[in-house]
């Protein structure tokens, strides 16, 4: 199994509630996200187009920030999920730095913190908050390694 997500940047309206379901979800700090918008804008008037997009931790497969991370607190579980066991962490942001993705930020208590997918749901058998309250059904998630599966399908 390899969790995944898909986002559609043709539906994604902008509205934040992604961001604001992981940071409610997760006690996220005020002034800290674990995901959130961008707006690229291409063209000049009256030929603009905009393009908006949902963006977290990709949890990569051959992660820098788990490879540079000197306490093992960085690291990748079964599920292709990449985690930070904030009690092992000692905050020196290497990771940060290695992140091509800039989808880590330093806690107000001293670790690292990023998106985990909601692990803690999925356990469940939940959707990640920000799949789950999406009101355009822009993101999709999903095992890669199910042929079947939704995420799969779209990244063909």
């Amino acid at each position: 199994m390899r969790y995944a997500m898909v986002i559609d940047t043709k539906k994604c309206v902008g509205c934040s509630d992604c961001v604001v379901a992981c940071q409610t979800e997760n006690n996220v700090p005020i002034g800290y996200c674990r995901d959130w918008i961008t707006e690229t804008v291409a063209g000049s008037y009256p030929q603009i187009e905009m393009e908006l997009k949902s963006e977290r931790c990709n949890h990569c497969e051959n992660s820098p920030c788990v490879r540079c991370c000197p306490t093992g607190a960085s690291h990748i579980i079964e599920s292709g999920i990449v985690l930070v066991t904030h009690n092992e962490c000692i905050g020196c942001g290497a990771c940060i730095e290695s992140c091509p993705y800039d989808a880590r930020y330093q806690h107000p208590e001293g670790y690292i913190d990023k998106c985990t997918f909601c692990h803690h749901r999925l356990e469940k058998g939940q959707l990640p908050a920000c799949v789950e309250v999406c009101p355009t059904k822009c993101m999709y998630f999903g095992d890669l390694d199910n042929p079947n599966s939704e995420v799969s399908k779209l990244l063909k």
